[in-house]
């Protein structure tokens, strides 16, 4: 392996570290990464890391390369090997090293692979912490040592943390999971297993391929095969898993789609009398029947940007109960220990289902309903999406629309919402948009997708 300082600057994103393998990311990339991350570490007094990876083909090469650039510095490694990324959280925090790189492109196409990775206690690196660390790279100042590598089998450990932690009621539930023969095929079928209900697993051979469908389970075309199987065999309820496993997706008995915005207004009439801190966090896609139940409820809704490094450190900052986003990341405080789990999330509504005899429908009820699309997706080059939101932004001042802009221009209207981001994981604008009327609904799309197509020419 060599250094190699040409970098692509492009593949470090908003959250993290992410491109394709191996013309964006190659062996030399990650162990050149690996000589920045542990001389940045050894600069601010860390001996120590922990590192995983996923179930992607190219995971061990990026991983094995990755930790040969971080012994070089002299910086210790715990090796947990395969494991999904909330079991690397919790490693972290069993481990007391907070100090830490998950290799993973999450829910990503299969050609891709990155890093998620923290320097400390503060939790994943995010937005200029990347850049700068980017910058810190280029220097090209690394230090020399010769550190150990200790392999650690975290498995046992994270099963235990999810043992006696229910209280489950007298409805038997009949569930269908789908890992989507991502990271969490090693894991899920061994918790789930453990609960008191009748559980049918499909797609959970591990397999980095990918063979059935895409790992994004909060997209609804990837969850045909669970929708079938949860009305071929009339189970209760089918939950689906990402690539890395840290998100959720959700197929009711009737084989509807719950976006994540949804399960979040059942866990929060679950907990919100009994946790003593009524505010919770949701993201700038989420929809505004989300903030209506909150407020119905008595509650505080906080409306924060996108991205689960962005989103998890606001939980924990405002010492928040729970919180979320549309992605499928969700954050428990009361019982949990705040990271995103897809495992954990799941059987937290199975525990609810199980205590009632209502449908997840039914603990829908008498929610506020609006109109909204799907996250759509605008391919565009990394280097022009952010001029594209700007120039967005200024057509959103000239006709004096009212909106936000803590993450892309979410414009705000009485009847609806249009939200226009760029996205941190890929090369796209992303649009979404919401309305009290279907009409109206199709107004905002076209306006808004128009505005980025004419704006896309023009730079073309």
């Amino acid at each position: 392996m060599e250094k190699k300082l040409n970098l692509n600057k492009y593949i470090f994103r908003g959250y993290d570290i992410r491109g394709r393998v191996p013309d964006e990311l190659d062996e030399d990339t990650a162990y050149t990464i690996g000589l920045g991350f542990g001389s940045y570490i050894k600069k601010i007094g860390k001996t120590t890391c922990v590192v995983g990876h996923d179930n992607r083909i190219s995971s061990p090469m990026l991983y094995n390369a990755l930790i040969t650039g971080i012994t070089e510095t002299g910086i210790d490694v715990l090796a947990l090997g395969l494991c999904t990324t909330p079991m690397y959280y919790y490693a972290c925090i069993k481990l007391n090293v907070f100090s830490g790189v998950m290799v993973t492109a999450s829910h990503n196409p299969k050609d891709d692979n990155g890093f998620k990775f923290a320097f400390d206690e503060k939790g994943n690196c995010k937005g200029q912490e990347i850049q700068d660390f980017l910058d810190f790279i280029l220097e090209d100042n690394f230090t020399k040592g010769e550190g150990m590598i200790e392999e650690v089998d975290i498995t046992n450990d994270y099963l235990e943390l999810f043992r006696n932690s229910f209280s489950f009621g007298n409805h038997r539930l009949k569930v269908v999971i789908d890992p989507g023969n991502g990271t969490t095929s090693i894991i899920a079928k061994k918790i789930y297993e453990r609960l008191p209900i009748d559980l049918i697993c499909i797609n959970d051979i591990s397999d980095g391929t990918f063979p059935n469908h895409h790992p994004d389970p909060c997209v609804e075309d990837n969850l045909k095969q669970l929708k079938e199987k949860v009305i071929e065999t009339k189970a209760d309820i089918g939950l689906a898993f990402d690539g890395d496993g840290d998100r959720l997706g959700i197929v009711s008995n009737e084989g509807e789609f719950i976006p994540t915005d949804k399960y979040m207004i059942i866990i929060i009439r679950d907990i919100i009398n009994k946790v003593s801190k009524k505010v919770f966090l949701y993201d700038v896609k989420c929809s505004k029947s989300l903030s209506d139940e909150i407020e119905k409820l008595g509650g505080k809704g906080i409306c924060y940007r996108t991205g689960n490094s962005y989103t998890k450190a606001k939980v924990k900052e405002e010492d928040l109960p729970f919180g979320g986003e549309l992605s499928g990341h969700v954050y428990f405080r009361d019982r949990f220990l705040g990271f995103d789990s897809g495992l954990y999330a799941g059987v937290r509504l199975l525990e609810i289902l199980s205590n009632t005899d209502k449908t997840v429908m039914e603990l829908l009820s008498g929610i506020n309903e609006y109109y909204a699309t799907e996250e759509i997706k605008i391919p565009t080059e990394d280097n022009k999406k952010f001029e594209i939101i700007a120039k967005v932004k200024d057509y959103v001042i000239d006709k004096n629309y009212d909106y936000l802009d803590i993450d892309g221009v979410k414009v705000l209207f009485n009847d609806g919402w249009a939200l226009v981001r760029a996205s941190n994981t890929g090369p796209n604008i992303t649009v979404r948009f919401e309305a009290s009327t279907k009409e109206r609904l199709n107004e905002l799309t076209c306006e808004f997708t128009n505005l980025v197509d004419n704006i896309k020419k023009n730079f073309n």
